[in-house]
């Protein structure tokens, strides 16, 4: 017969196995919700339903879209963090979510580092800095030699107060150490419609919607903020060789889970988002976007998301955003 010891500790042992998380070998089990921070539709939708699709292929379990938009993405975010760390919730963060949001938003119900755990790193889109065709300036260097010369004069559009072509230009301002007026629009497109008019200087845009314009000779395209030259727009040269050296930013995408997930589900995970990223479907995507996926471990996510939140939270500091 089993002494009192023995059956406390199988009692004991039992208490504990029956909360530890699924192995690697039966996860996923049951549908995994992929929560997307936007509306359906957009590249972002359009992006996690790829991944999405790829994960339901390989595991043969549903991978469901959430789509929870609002407050510049923060309130999907808000959801994952405040989720189950069962490994069945994942998120779809963003630059402004995930980099800014500690910085931009006072009462934020989340912290990037503290209350999320890196999956993987999707893809750093590039901004295009583009302005009419009638401009003086053909480079970004002489963009900067006329602001010289000629201080608060020239004016730059973005998609909106805190938006990432925002930041962006603030950055561009701060090291080529000139000054510009901001001029906030409810969008991109709009901002495009005035820079085309010449009502506004210049402006930095995502890739699709200003390509159909400066291949028709409507927009002109000065240089990419990324360090390598885009595959999209190869005869384009960096603001950093054009201008600006140093000068560096770029969007930023990433899959992300509820802290203190299980190490195996984020591992397997991880793994599977990084074959799928690999595919014609989700490189074509990104590549229109004029982006690549990236792809690494867990843990150069965490040095990323870091690195990002530290550089991006010296501007919105010295700006005192109030996001719209």
């Amino acid at each position: 017969m089993a002494s009192p010891q023995t059956i406390l500790l199988a009692i004991g042992i039992a208490a504990l196995t029956a909360h530890v998380p699924a192995c690697a070998d039966s996860y996923p089990d049951r549908p995994i919700r992929f929560i997307v921070p936007f509306p359906p539709g957009g590249n972002t939708d359009v992006l996690a339903r790829i991944l999405a699709k790829g994960l339901t292929e390989a595991w043969q379990q549903q991978v469901v879209i959430d789509n929870r938009p609002g407050a510049g993405g923060t309130i999907g975010v808000a959801l994952t963090a405040k989720a189950s760390p069962d490994g069945y919730t994942i998120v779809m963060g963003s630059f402004g979510s995930v980099l800014l949001a500690k910085s931009l938003y006072k009462n934020l119900p989340y912290d990037s580092m503290r209350d999320l755990d890196p999956v993987v790193l999707v893809t750093e889109p590039p901004g295009v800095m583009v302005c009419s065709p009638t401009f003086k300036a053909r480079t970004p260097r002489e963009l900067i030699e006329l602001a010289r010369t000629a201080p608060a004069q020239f004016n730059y559009a973005s998609a909106g107060n805190g938006a990432w072509n925002h930041l962006f230009g603030e950055l561009f301002k701060e090291q080529a150490k000139v000054k510009m007026a901001h001029v906030p629009y409810k969008g991109t497109v709009p901002a495009l419609n005035d820079i085309m008019g010449g009502r506004v200087e210049w402006m930095f845009s995502p890739f699709p919607p200003a390509m159909p314009q400066i291949r028709g000779n409507r927009l002109r395209a000065l240089g990419v903020t990324s360090l390598k030259r885009s595959d999209v727009l190869p005869e384009v040269p960096t603001i950093s060789e054009a201008g600006l050296p140093g000068y560096e930013a770029e969007s930023w995408f990433a899959v992300l889970a509820p802290r203190n997930s299980p190490r195996d589900a984020i591992k397997k995970m991880n793994q599977q988002l990084n074959r799928i990223m690999q595919s014609a479907e989700v490189q074509g995507l990104l590549a229109a976007d004029g982006a690549r996926a990236i792809g690494g471990t867990p843990e150069q996510l965490a040095a990323s998301m870091k690195a990002g939140i530290q550089k991006w939270k010296k501007v919105v500091d010295a700006l005192d955003l109030q996001p719209e």
